[in-house]
Parts: structure tokens; C-alpha cells; sequence
């Protein structure tokens, strides 16, 4: 689940519409049909893997949640083009993205909603090998070669982080493939993107050992890792929609709460569930555990799922990508201005 390349071109979309078609009709797909035809059904894309991050999903569709609530689920594999994409185009209804993702999108023209808000707190971290002796704060990264999948925006994060801890910004970049810690290890690179509740928690089972920074403690705004569900909002505009996509989300919040409460029993349900991904059963359980325990999902003053955009943290971080001139319009400028939170995002289908 590394931190992957976030910020798609849309002028993109249209040659990658036939490609998403057929990933996502190939792919394996985890489906809560009933035998009721009036029973509506919404179509859920993938953004990776399956990994704790979904957990919620396949937990509501499992548990029978899906079927309480009166609605049908169909969770499709991630395609190439990316969840963003196929939810523009109609190829899923609900697409597991981040609020930045769809601040990019939106600026080059298309019409998604973030609609659920799963990460409370930052989870992205910012590692080196911890065998990396001369690495010791951001400043040390001055000069590096970041492992990277081309993204600005993970780029303005680094280099905010290095210059606020006193170094010049300065970077060079490698490409990532399909497993950082691998090019971090054959000396490809010297820091990359983790997942604090995946990778981070794969290092601590099995190594390497990583030496890891936050972003929010070097001088970057709010909260860069809103990761969630977003909708096309020609769609959401059909009330029939609307009200199916209550019921999902009601649904999928009630099986991210059931893994916060029992994390090893929901692990095992990922496990079993998304066969064809070959999740291992100690990191998947270590992983929800670790999330449980340190409230990525909660808030300070909750033990369940809030669900709900934090406004007061989007905003500053929509700014800051910004001025650092991430986002671009269809003809590659700057938008006129930042992109606003609260036109991307609603919190008015969480119950």
C-alpha cells in the first residue's frame, strides 16, 4: 500500500475510459446482491490492493450490513486509470480517493464529491532506512533522491519538510516500483513514502527498520492524508442516489466501527473476504490493531468512526498545495484560486 501516485492528469481520463472498462469487468468483484431487484445497488472502486483501508467494506458486505441497510454493494478491483477516473466516467458509482486527489481533479474540470472522510490523523510517513546513519532530520534529505511516483504534491510536502528543519529543498527523484522498501535496500534511493498502518507496520514485523518523519511536525498544514470516498456529483444529484449512498455509507460505517472494536476478528474477514489479494494474516491483523490503538480513524473524544471532513484541517493543507503549485486547470495553469474544502467535500450523508 505504498503511497502512490496521487495526482492523475484527468485530460487523461477519456483515453483511459476503455482501459478502466476492462479492469475493472476482468478484475475479481465482492459482491452483497440480493434477490430483490428493488433493492438499489452502488458499485464501490478500489484504489489499491485491498488492505485495511477497506476494511469496512468487506466487513458491511460479510456481516450482512449491506442487506440490513437496503442496499446492494459491488466492490470493484482498482483499474488502471484509477478510481477517480472511473467515477467521473461512471464506470463505479463511489471511488476510494483523497480529498487532495479530488482538488486536482476537480481543477482540471471534473465534478467529484468527497463524501467520507476515513483519516482523521496523518498516516503518510516520510522514510529512510534506519541503517542510514547520516539521515537524522528532514534537513538531511537536502540532495537525496526521493523514491517517488511522480506526484507534485508528495514533492511540495518533502521539500516544505526539508526547508523548514534549515535545508535547501533541493531533491532528486527516482521512480518507484512496486516495493519502496526494495529500492530504498538495492541503494536506488534514499527516502520514500510509507503507510504508518501498513508499511510501517510490515517494518516492524519484518524489516527493514525505517527512520520516519511526519509531515505535520515539519511544517506542513492540517491534514495532508484525508483518504476516503468520493462520488461524481451529476450522479449524487438523482435523489434515488442520494439515498442509496446514505445507506452505504451508514452501512460501511458501521463495519469500520466493528473493526475498531474487534480488529483481529475484522482482519480475518479481509483476509477471507479479498482472497485474490494474498493478504498475510499477521500484518492485516497488526495493522488494524495498530490503527485501533492509536485512533487514525477517531477522533480525540471518540472511539467510533466519525466519517465526517474536518474543515479547519482541509483548508490549510488545500492552501498549502496551492502556492506550491500542485494543482493545474485543463490548459496546465493555476487556477485562480485554491481550491475550497467545503465545494469539495460534504459531510451530509454520514449519519
Amino acid at each position: 500500500m505504498n503511497i502512490k501516485k496521487g495526482l492523475t492528469t484527468f485530460a487523461a481520463a477519456a483515453g483511459a475510459l476503455a482501459l478502466s472498462l476492462t479492469m475493472a469487468a476482468c478484475g475479481s468483484t465482492n459482491s452483497s446482491d440480493s434477490s430483490n431487484s428493488s433493492t438499489p445497488t452502488v458499485s464501490f472502486m478500489l484504489d489499491w490492493t485491498p488492505n485495511t483501508n477497506h476494511i469496512g467494506l468487506y466487513v458491511a458486505q460479510k456481516l450482512g450490513y449491506y442487506k440490513d441497510a437496503g442496499v446492494n454493494v459491488k466492490i470493484l478491483p482498482t483499474a488502471q486509470a484509477g478510481a477517480e477516473t472511473s467515477v467521473e466516467n461512471g464506470v463505479a458509482n463511489v471511488g476510494f480517493t483523497t480529498l487532495s486527489n479530488v482538488a486536482a481533479f476537480n481543477s482540471q474540470g471534473a465534478k467529484l464529491k468527497f463524501v467520507f472522510d476515513l483519516t482523521q490523523k496523518p498516516v503518510a510517513r516520510w522514510c529512510a532506512l534506519a541503517s542510514r546513519t547520516d539521515i537524522k532530520t528532514p534537513k538531511d534529505l537536502s540532495g537525496k533522491t526521493f523514491v517517488s511516483f511522480g506526484s507534485a504534491e508528495q514533492t511540495a510536502v518533502v521539500q516544505q519538510m526539508i526547508k523548514y528543519a534549515g535545508g535547501t529543498g533541493e531533491i532528486k527523484t527516482a521512480t518507484a516500483g512496486t516495493n519502496t522498501f526494495e529500492t530504498l535496500t538495492s541503494g536506488k534511493g534514499d527516502f520514500g513514502g510509507f503507510y504508518v498502518t501498513w508499511e510501517g507496520v510490515e517494518s516492524e514485523l519484518n524489516g527493514p527498520a525505517l527512520n520516519c518523519f511526519v509531515a505535520s511536525d515539519w511544517g506542513v498544514p492540517g491534514n495532508p492524508d484525508q483518504l476516503g470516498f468520493a462520488v461524481n456529483d451529476s450522479w449524487l444529484k438523482d435523489s434515488e442516489n442520494a439515498d442509496a449512498l446514505k445507506k452505504f455509507i451508514s452501512a460501511t460505517k458501521k463495519g469500520y466501527d466493528y473493526a475498531l472494536a474487534n480488529p483481529d476478528k475484522a482482519a480475518d474477514i479481509l483476509v477471507a473476504q479479498a482472497k485474490e489479494a494474498q493478504l498475510d494474516s499477521k500484518l492485516t491483523r497488526t495493522s488494524m490493531e495498530e490503527i485501533a490503538k492509536n485512533g487514525y480513524w477517531t477522533t480525540d473524544d471518540a472511539k467510533n468512526l466519525p466519517g465526517t471532513v474536518n474543515f479547519d484541517d482541509a483548508q490549510p493543507y488545500l492552501d498549502f498545495q496551492y502556492k506550491a503549485g500542485t494543482y493545474k486547470d485543463k490548459d496546465g495553469k493555476n487556477p485562480a484560486e485554491a481550491p475550497q474544502a467545503k465545494e469539495l467535500a460534504t459531510n451530509d450523508y454520514v449519519a
